[in-house]
C-alpha cells in the first residue's frame, strides 16, 4: 500500500490518502503515516469509513488507550463503549442534549485552547478524532503548533522558561467557563499534576512549548508571575502562523500529536445540529517531567 502525503502548510499538518483505516495497515504503510505524524503533528485522513473497534484498533498502533476519566463516576451512562471520548452533542439515548445539561457545560471547556489529557499525571500522547456527523456550520478545529511557537521565542524567553513546570487541573480549565459541577469521585480521580512547560518529542527531537487552558500556576514562582508568563505564552502560541483550522467532514478522522499542539473548538448551533464525534485518546509513556528528567518545585 502506497500512502500519499500531501501538506497542508510546509511543515505543519497534512492529509493522508491512498488509506483505508478500516482495514489492516502492514508495516511499510503504517512506517508511512508515523514518519508524517512525527514530522507534521495533524494528520487528516478524509473519506474514512470506521466503527469504533476499527477506530480503536488504528490508535492501538500508536500506544495504549488511556482510561475514559468519566467512568470514575458511577452514575455516568454512555452512548458509545466508555474506551472512545464521546465529543458530541448528544444524550446516552441519541438526543440532541438539553441547554442545561451537565455534559454540555462542561464541554464548553473543550472551545478553550488546551492539550488532551494534560491534568492527568500520564498525559495522552496522541488523539484520533473522528466525524460521524458534522454540523453545517461551525464547529471547527483549531490547532497551534508549539514547536513552531517554541522556535520563534527570543533565546532570552527560551532560556527563563527552561525546566519550569506548571501544574495542570481540569478544575482550573472548568473554572474559567463556569463549570464546578465535579463529583467526589472525579475530584479525587483528578487531582493537579506537574508537567514541564518545554519538552522534546522523541521523535524527530524537536523542541516544543507544552501549554494548556488546563495550567493555572507555576511552581516555584509567585501566582501572580506564573500566571502573567503562561498568558503570554499562550498568546504567543495561537498567533494565526502558528494555527491550522480544520474544517470536519463526514468520514475525516484527525490524528494529532498532543506532546506538541493545542487545539480547541469552536461554537455552533448544538441546539439544532447534531455533531457527532468519537475520539480514541493514546496514553503517553510518563509524566513530562519524568521523560525531561525534571523534578518537580513545591
Amino acid at each position: 500500500m502506497n500512502v500519499t502525503v500531501m501538506p497542508l502548510t510546509e511543515t505543519f499538518a497534512a492529509e493522508v490518502g491512498d488509506v483505508d483505516l478500516g482495514a489492516p495497515l502492514d508495516a511499510t504503510a503504517f512506517a508511512a503515516i508515523a514518519d508524517a505524524f512525527a514530522r507534521y503533528a495533524v494528520l487528516v485522513f478524509p473519506g474514512q469509513r470506521l466503527d469504533e473497534e476499527a477506530q480503536l484498533a488504528f490508535a492501538r498502533r500508536f500506544g495504549p488507550i488511556e482510561p475514559n476519566f468519566l467512568a470514575v463516576n458511577s452514575e455516568q451512562k454512555f452512548r458509545v463503549t466508555p474506551e472512545l471520548i464521546d465529543i458530541s452533542n448528544l444524550t446516552p439515548e441519541g438526543a440532541i442534549w438539553e441547554a442545561d445539561s451537565r455534559m454540555r457545560e462542561f464541554y464548553v471547556g473543550n472551545q478553550l485552547w488546551h492539550t488532551d489529557s494534560s491534568f492527568k499525571r500520564v498525559p495522552a500522547k496522541a488523539s484520533l478524532l473522528y466525524a460521524r456527523a458534522v454540523a453545517p456550520l461551525g464547529g471547527h478545529t483549531e490547532f497551534a503548533d508549539l514547536r513552531a511557537a517554541y522556535d520563534a521565542l527570543p533565546a532570552a524567553t527560551q532560556a527563563r522558561i527552561a525546566g519550569l513546570v506548571a501544574e495542570h487541573d481540569i478544575a482550573v480549565s472548568r473554572a474559567r467557563t463556569g463549570f464546578a459541577e465535579f463529583t467526589a469521585a472525579e475530584r479525587a480521580a483528578l487531582p493537579p499534576v506537574p508537567q514541564v512547560l518545554v519538552r522534546t518529542v522523541p521523535e524527530s527531537g524537536r523542541r516544543s512549548l507544552y501549554l494548556a487552558a488546563h495550567a493555572g500556576r507555576i511552581l516555584g514562582l509567585p501566582e501572580a508571575a506564573g500566571r502573567a508568563l503562561l498568558d503570554e505564552l499562550m498568546a504567543h502560541a495561537t498567533r494565526r502562523e502558528f494555527v491550522y483550522t480544520h474544517r470536519w467532514r463526514v468520514g475525516d478522522l484527525v490524528l494529532w500529536d498532543n506532546r506538541c499542539t493545542m487545539h480547541r473548538g469552536t461554537p455552533f448551533d448544538d441546539q439544532r445540529h447534531v455533531r457527532d464525534m468519537l475520539r480514541a485518546t493514546v496514553a503517553d509513556v510518563a509524566n513530562s517531567c519524568e521523560q525531561e528528567g525534571v523534578v518537580a518545585a513545591s
